[in-house]
């Protein structure tokens, strides 16, 4: 057993209760949700989520045991803490590329901008080349064409205050705040490989699945 103080009995059975309570929320709330972005969903998934957690650890302090059940981290987003009517909103995007074929992104630049064929001139040139002549989601789109290999990505929207034109371009991303994020939309390899897990199970229960591959994960608090 564990050396810290051990729960009631009492406590973990209540713990193991919240969470079944919790399933029939979330159930509830997808049975009658509004539509694809139903708060009431992301709600309810995350009082799960809580749920679980929480009986997980007392479990765990009270008999060494642990649950089959995988509780997400890391994208999920503190109490929505803006304006219930945002008067604006800000995008914030990252996308993260290795670059696996230098010698494709120099040659794809090269079609758009003299200045990377030059002596000397090589992947930064043409990265600079590239994002000046396409759009990021074309890039994003094409990222393979450009010898680019597709790392994690994250987008934010946030509640914000208007701005004057040139106001906060000298440090864009200072004001990033993720209690004022109105939702969030992560996509990784990490879910590629809990995709296939799942998959895998599945074909060893002969079950069948006619659900799309997921590759992403949103979170949103309202």
């Amino acid at each position: 057993m564990s050396d810290v103080v051990q729960p009631p009995v009492a406590e973990v059975r209540a713990a193991a209760e919240a969470v079944k309570a919790a399933i029939d929320r979330h159930l509830a709330a997808i049975e009658n949700r509004t539509g694809e972005d139903d708060p009431a969903v992301y709600a309810a998934f995350d009082a799960l989520a809580s749920a679980a957690e929480a009986y997980d650890e007392l479990l765990y302090d009270a008999y060494d045991e642990v649950t089959p059940f995988e509780v997400p981290a890391g994208d999920s987003l503190p109490a929505y803490g803006g304006p219930a009517e945002p008067g604006a909103i800000s995008v914030l995007i990252r996308r993260d590329y290795a670059v696996a074929e230098p010698q494709r992104l120099i040659a794809q630049a090269a079609r758009v901008a003299d200045e990377v064929t030059g002596a000397g001139t090589g992947v930064g040139a043409a990265i600079g080349a590239l994002f000046g002549e396409y759009e990021p989601d074309e890039i994003a789109s094409r990222h393979k064409e450009f010898g680019l290999e597709e790392g994690d990505s994250t987008l934010w929207v946030q509640a914000a205050d208007p701005a004057e034109p040139g106001e906060w371009l000298a440090a864009p991303f200072d004001q990033a705040d993720p209690e004022l994020t109105v939702c969030r939309f992560d996509i990784s390899a990490v879910y590629d490989d809990e995709d296939e897990e799942g998959e895998a199970d599945d074909d060893e229960g002969g079950g069948d699945s006619d659900a799309d591959d997921v590759t992403g994960r949103i979170s949103r608090e309202s």
